[in-house]
């Protein structure tokens, strides 16, 4: 049986440039060998940065993994450097999803990204640098510019936010999803009243967040 967690490290390139990461492969992949899966790309928060990818396993689909759940998807959790951000590691990220494509069954039209706080706009960030790699996106209390939208208008988005959030505050995603809409994306926008910067443990713990966006394929 398929350990719940893999955790390895990808060379970025020849100056130094790693990624450690977290890998969760479902128990069923080896059952049937023409099946592709699709594959969640999830990028963690600040605090989580490091060179020790079991550190991942706190957060999102990572803990979820760890703790024994056979999520239906393919989950690479690259871990973010020390002294870095996730903007700063946009060519590494997709590289990685090549690596991991490449040596798994993946399915290339559904491929997702997520992610929460420094992860929520380490999300926005890929979606504006790739928006044609992605299915769907889903930022949770992120932050990043309103001038995004016409590069993603397309892609379908589901993004959270705690209307109480002062590390993060609500206005960041209101404004990218408010240019959205004034381009006729049907993004969803959930807000959490009264909640702070923790607008992930009930988003993740919502089975239909991970129903929404496997339905998505790219170009659907």
């Amino acid at each position: 049986m398929t350990s719940p967690l893999q955790f390895r490290t990808f060379t970025v390139d020849d100056t130094g440039n790693d990624l450690p990461y977290a890998l969760h492969v479902p128990s069923g992949y080896q059952l049937d060998e023409s099946k592709k899966w699709p594959l969640v790309l999830f990028l963690h928060g600040a605090s989580e940065r490091g060179d020790d990818p079991s550190a991942l396993a706190v957060h999102g689909p990572v803990k979820q993994a760890a703790q024994g759940a056979d999520l239906p998807f393919v989950v690479v959790a690259p871990q973010c450097p020390a002294y870095s951000t996730w903007s700063c590691e946009l060519d590494g990220l997709y590289a990685l999803i090549e690596e991991v494509s490449a040596h798994h069954r993946i399915d290339a039209d559904r491929v997702y990204c997520t992610g929460l706080s420094m992860g929520g706009t380490g999300t926005w960030a890929p979606a504006a640098r790739f928006p044609n790699r992605f299915a769907a996106v889903v930022p949770i209390c992120g932050a990043w510019m309103p001038e995004i939208a016409p590069r993603i208008a397309a892609l379908p988005v589901w993004t959270f936010h705690g209307e109480e959030d002062s590390s993060i505050p609500v206005k960041h995603t209101e404004q990218v999803v408010g240019a959205l809409r004034d381009l006729g994306s049907p993004v969803r926008f959930t807000r959490y009243p009264g909640v702070g910067h923790d607008s992930w443990t009930r988003t993740y713990d919502n089975p239909e967040v991970y129903e929404w966006m496997l339905e998505q394929r790219r170009g659907g």
